[in-house]
């Protein structure tokens, strides 16, 4: 974020608040040395992780097991304009142990697409990081509705 840019930062709580409010996010990857952005259903975990739920054999997982992934939410409002952006980026890796894959399956997120062998994937968070612009004004009291 720049000084005076019209968004107001968001601390690492906050930013953790609003990711649980919304059901859908995008992940941002790697795939064939280009980026890609995929939008997928995600939970918060307890930790602050980001989890996904796939199929074992998807694409995605390939792409992003033991990668450095970015993974973005947000809600807008256009009409107002007013809105907030959380990006959280950190390592992904398929989660192997049994009873912790047995705990997200009761809590974590439910695929859109179920698959016979489902994997749970989480993005552990390095960094966190959101903005907010409220009403469509800037730090410096412009109206940017009019």
């Amino acid at each position: 974020m720049y000084p005076n840019d019209g968004f107001h930062e968001l601390g690492r709580q906050e930013c953790l608040r609003r990711l649980a409010k919304v059901p859908v996010g995008r992940i941002v990857y790697t795939r064939q040395a280009l980026p890609a952005v995929l939008p997928v259903n995600f939970s918060v975990d307890g930790d602050g992780a980001v989890v996904l739920r796939t199929s074992a054999a998807s694409e995605l997982v390939r792409a992003i097991d033991g990668a450095v992934v970015a993974f973005e939410a947000d809600e807008v409002d256009a009409v107002r304009p007013s809105g907030w952006s959380v990006v959280v980026t950190g390592a992904a890796t398929v989660v192997t142990d049994p009873t912790e894959h047995e705990r997200l399956v009761r809590t974590g997120p439910v695929s859109w697409v179920p698959s016979p062998r489902e994997v749970f994937v989480r993005i552990e968070p390095e960094l966190i990081t959101g903005r907010e612009l409220v009403g469509g004004r800037t730090l410096h009291g412009v109206n940017l509705t009019a």
